[in-house]
């Protein structure tokens, strides 16, 4: 256990002392709400923790070294950046898999460039933000996106 998580069950108990003083039953409706939200996420995370086991258990090491391992240079900040660009998912996913890459054998520049990438550029998010934004800011936006985790990268690599 990390000490995020006993905060988080702290808040989350200070939130429901919080329902439970105002008197009008919002304590349960929370506890209720947190129950759906939990039954229609649990088996995107329960497939997402089996696909990281299962890399993990199967990532060739050598493979993972050679292509965005500590020694890639700029072949493996490229890789991370365009696999970092299509990972799709929320952190509940990304995280746990970039972790089990990083431990198989990634270079911290590939990681972070990874991280970045898909915090920054993810392609899903394209459907989203091309209409409401538009072409011209998603254009910046993408060609500063595109810079940005190459030098997280190059920078975490060559500093760390």
């Amino acid at each position: 256990m990390n000490t995020v998580t006993p905060l988080l069950g702290l808040l989350a108990l200070v939130l429901w002392l919080y329902a439970w003083r105002r008197g009008d039953g919002s304590h349960r409706r929370g506890v209720v709400e947190g129950w759906r939200t939990l039954r229609r996420t649990l088996p995107l995370l329960i497939a997402a923790f089996l696909i990281i086991g299962y890399v993990d258990v199967l990532a060739p090491q050598r493979l993972i070294q050679a292509w965005i391992g500590p020694e890639s240079g700029w072949t493996g900040l490229l890789l991370s950046e365009a696999a970092g660009i299509l990972l799709p998912g929320g952190p509940y996913v990304v995280f746990p898999l970039i972790a089990t890459l990083y431990g198989a054998g990634a270079g911290l520049g590939p990681a972070v460039t990874l991280v970045t990438a898909w915090a920054m550029v993810g392609l899903l998010r394209l459907s989203f933000e091309i209409p409401f934004m538009g072409w011209r800011f998603t254009a910046v936006r993408w060609g500063m996106g595109l810079v940005v985790p190459l030098l997280a990268g190059a920078l975490a690599q060559g500093l760390f």
